[in-house]
């Protein structure tokens, strides 16, 4: 009669968290023991844990190592199917009780003796078909969740979206303000890192409650969820049953702008307004911020690896001073209008890419489900979507080109809104107000030896 059995409990799915599940085989089980005058020597329990996924089982594990060290004689089990889902593991479990002795294995439904062909015979048909329901259930989990998703309806169960409330359908109004102000600010052209600390000054958290990251924020950007689009595995399917939170044509924008391979992905903080900007009049060579002592500077660097004169420098503070000036004042400009009526007076080229990017999206959707069918080859399916991804690509620029001017919204002909606000906002803000109107600034000798800056010195050579 076995001295110390072993008695194993495990449920895959725990969703109330109130472990009655594996407490109640745990009841079954002491009974059992009960009736055959069997002592318990130790209970393990994998609550929540799968068989089937290949995850790891911590009491499981230690149930084999007591037994290979010969601390258990017998193993009692509600079912087998709780023991194993995977013909592999079994087989180590087989492997185990031979060389330990233990031949006793009792479940509910019947023992097995594991030291006969017979009951291993059966053991082992009840692996398989335990492992082909577990395979079985997760194809019609697989199946009822794109059925799901191709109506538009959102996933059940997890946390509820940020955004929206518990049912992940109804806009949560507050959420919805700061994720459209997310929107806003990213396409002005500020930075990842930035948005992430306004959101942890405004005291806004993640669902979970947690701080932000950026690629928290960036995931959130550009996922089409956002703008009323149903997205399974990371394909967009069509339009969704809630409202979106912006519209498409920005959601198409903040993805061209945030994925863009040229964008500045570092995180350290900008300090200078015009870096890369500054070109040296007496060589034509790009000038580097270089810090002297305390005071900020762009510098025209010699050497190798500048490929300057060296012979050029500016203090920063008085000409961002100066530059910012001369940017709020061409807004108020004709040239300006002018320019931004040539550029974009024709909105049917930017149409033009949103119906082709649409079109694309759209076949390689289709392409991924011709390899599902398997109606076409891996090494076809990846040749096909290399194309029509670089094509993508492409046109997600073109577009963020063509509707480039987002930081300069509402500024036109009233620049003394942004006056106003430009002590206000932060680097990475003014910068892209910049950028969009400027293409570089001339920078001069110095005409005389003084402190302060001649504006002579100094020639803006306008993108807009």
């Amino acid at each position: 009669m076995p001295e110390s059995v072993a008695i194993y409990a495990r449920i895959s799915q725990d969703r109330d968290g109130d472990g009655l599940g594996v407490m109640r085989q745990l009841s079954d089980c002491r009974e059992e023991a009960g009736r055959r005058g069997w002592s318990v020597g130790h209970e393990y329990v994998d609550d929540d844990v799968s068989a089937y996924s290949g995850k790891p089982r911590p009491a499981y594990r230690r149930m084999l190592a007591d037994l290979r060290e010969r601390r258990r004689d017998a193993v009692i089990v509600w079912h087998l199917d709780r023991l194993h889902r995977r013909p592999i593991e079994l087989e180590e479990f087989v492997q185990t009780c031979a060389a330990a002795g233990v031949t006793d294995v009792v479940t509910l439904h019947g023992d097995f003796n594991l030291g006969s062909g017979d009951g291993l015979l059966v053991a082992r048909l009840l692996s398989a078909v335990a492992a082909n329901e577990s395979d079985s259930k997760r194809r019609r989990g697989r199946r009822k969740s794109l059925e799901i998703a191709q109506s538009g309806r959102p996933h059940a169960g997890g946390p509820r979206v940020f955004g929206y409330q518990a049912d992940k359908v109804t806009p949560e109004p507050r959420e919805a303000e700061v994720y459209r102000q997310l929107a806003e600010r990213a396409l002005a052209g500020e930075s990842l890192n930035s948005l992430a600390v306004w959101l942890d000054e405004e005291g806004v958290r993640t669902v979970g409650g947690n701080q932000w990251r950026t690629q928290v924020v960036r995931s959130m950007l550009i996922n089409p969820r956002y703008w009323g689009v149903r997205v399974h595995q990371g394909r967009p399917l069509g339009p969704a049953s809630w409202p979106g939170l912006i519209s498409p044509e920005l959601g198409e924008q903040l993805v061209a702008r945030l994925t863009n391979p040229a964008r500045r992905t570092n995180r350290t903080a900008r300090r200078y307004l015009l870096s890369g900007m500054c070109r040296c009049n007496l060589c034509g060579t790009k000038m580097y911020s270089v810090p002297r002592f305390e005071t900020r500077r762009y510098l025209c660097r010699s050497g190798n690896d500048f490929g300057g004169c060296g012979r050029m420098a500016i203090a920063a503070a008085s000409l961002e001073v100066l530059i910012a000036e001369a940017v709020l004042y061409r807004l108020d400009t004709p040239e300006l209008a002018a320019a931004l009526a040539g550029t974009r007076g024709d909105p049917s080229a930017a149409n033009a890419l949103r119906t082709s990017i649409d079109a694309d999206v759209a076949q390689l959707e289709e392409l991924t489900q011709l390899y599902a069918q398997r109606t076409i080859t891996a090494a076809e399916w990846i040749q096909a979507r290399k194309a029509i991804e670089g094509r993508l690509t492409l046109n997600r620029r073109s577009l963020s080109r063509a509707e480039g001017f987002s930081a300069l919204d509402g500024y036109v002909g009233n620049s003394g809104e942004l006056r106003s606000q430009w002590a206000s906002l932060n680097l990475d803000r003014q910068r892209a107000v910049v950028q969009t109107v400027l293409d570089h600034v001339l920078i001069r000798p110095a005409i005389r030896n003084t402190n302060r800056l001649d504006p002579r010195r100094v020639e803006p050579v306008w993108r807009l």
